[in-house]
């Protein structure tokens, strides 16, 4: 008769494991945002979405249902250049402002399909718009991305990516004296996910002017084989093409060049 009774007492003194408190406590674990940080996402995801409205509101609506479609395949991205290569030219801001907003947009809240964007940009101003096109909102998508992960990163990227998240401090911590070489390997190079990086870097204390420069720079040689794809979009048949294993190979080189000192004095402490 002893041993029910402590068992109820321990039962009860964790508040039981059916109790509303450990459900509610499961709940709470379940989903990693607090109240506020969820309505401060919520705030910057309805501000991004009344601004973008406001710019297509200005659009022709005849041309709406040609213009207004996010690809989603090769397919898609081929009907929407046909579609929108007269209105691009005629109303050029109209659609630069679209353009850099959305991409802006799917950046900062981690929306797959950017790389559609970029040959997108491409496909209709060429490499040399096209690139600086590219480069300018992706750079700006991420800082806004890293700003935003301030907010809510922490327990977001905590849920989505425990073990790839104490990798990448462990990572950052060895290599604070020369920081702004790493982070420019890990751009130019697929070692990490962009998305990741932009969201986790605010959490393992990458300053932002190192992240932005690094960004600014990193992302330019794998824009330029996006953007330049873009003018053979016609030719492309798969995603896979873009990056095969040569293409792979150069950007790891030149990764390389950019860790290449922080390699070097690591060589000369040890001897």
């Amino acid at each position: 008769m002893v041993l029910p009774r402590v068992r109820d007492e321990e039962s009860a003194a964790s508040g039981g494991e059916d109790s509303p408190t450990s459900k509610k406590a499961r709940s709470d674990a379940r989903f990693p945002l607090s109240r506020c940080e969820l309505a401060a996402a919520i705030a910057v995801f309805v501000t991004f979405v009344v601004g973008i409205l406001s710019i297509f509101s200005t659009m022709p609506r005849e041309e709406y249902e040609k213009i207004l479609r996010l690809p989603r395949s090769l397919s898609d991205l081929r009907i929407l250049k046909d579609n929108i290569a007269v209105y691009a030219t005629d109303y050029q801001v109209n659609f630069m402002l679209g353009y850099c907003s959305v991409y802006i947009f799917m950046q900062t809240f981690m929306i797959p399909g950017t790389i559609f964007m970029s040959l997108l940009a491409g496909a209709l101003f060429g490499v040399g718009k096209g690139l600086v096109l590219v480069v300018f909102t992706a750079t700006a998508g991420a800082s806004s991305c890293y700003f935003l992960s301030k907010i809510i990163g922490r327990p977001l990227a905590s849920w989505l990516w425990p073990e790839k998240l104490r990798f990448f401090q462990a990572e950052i911590a060895k290599r604070k004296e020369k920081l702004l070489n790493y982070m420019l390997f890990l751009r130019i190079t697929p070692t990490l996910p962009n998305t990741f990086i932009n969201l986790a870097s605010p959490i393992v204390d990458i300053p932002f002017h190192i992240f932005f420069f690094a960004t600014l720079i990193g992302l330019i040689p794998a824009s330029f084989i996006t953007v330049r794809a873009g003018l053979a979009l016609g030719d492309l048949k798969s995603l896979g093409d873009l990056y095969d294993f040569k293409t792979l190979v150069v950007l790891f080189l030149i990764g390389s060049v950019a860790i290449f000192p922080s390699i070097l004095k690591r060589k000369r402490i040890y001897e």
